[in-house]
């Protein structure tokens, strides 16, 4: 008489269910992602006047090569619609924080050049930026690897 061996089970096809630690990510992270930029936001509003759409705006225009980027960069940059970032630049026009030049390269097209005023205002508010970054997300993260973290995060945002 043969011995029959059983076949072990067969893995279900489709998703596997997430273990706790894996579920406890995915529903932490859409909270992040609102959160974190309301309470950023809400910092550099009450203390220093500027919204943190402004600040990013300002941020990007700072590490551009001569302070300039294209319009259509800039929305990309800071995520937003072309027409949003129009309004955006507007506003900080407005207060002497950026010009808005035509495209040497591109009649059509505009540039936004910071300013030394909104390289100053980004420098003033700076501090402000960085306070809440680190109340409000880095001192949470003590104890983790945040190279490997940052590494993570990259892969995911593409």
């Amino acid at each position: 008489m043969s011995t029959v061996t059983p076949k072990p089970p067969r893995a279900p096809e489709g998703p596997q269910p997430l273990n706790a630690d894996e579920e406890a990510v995915v529903r932490a992270l859409p909270r992040i992602i609102h959160a974190l930029p309301r309470a950023i936001d809400a910092d550099l509003v009450r203390e220093q006047g500027l919204p943190s759409i402004e600040y990013e705006t300002l941020m990007h225009l700072s590490e551009a090569p001569a302070r300039r980027l294209r319009m259509s960069e800039l929305a990309a940059a800071c995520e937003m619609s072309l027409s949003g970032m129009s309004r955006v630049v507007q506003r900080l026009e407005r207060q002497g924080y950026v010009q808005r030049v035509r495209c040497a390269q591109d009649a059509r097209g505009w540039n936004a050049v910071l300013t030394d005023a909104g390289l100053a205002r980004l420098a003033q508010a700076w501090p402000t930026n960085l306070a809440a970054v680190r109340r409000h997300f880095l001192d949470h993260l003590a104890g983790l690897d945040l190279k490997q973290l940052a590494e993570a995060l990259g892969k995911v945002g593409g």
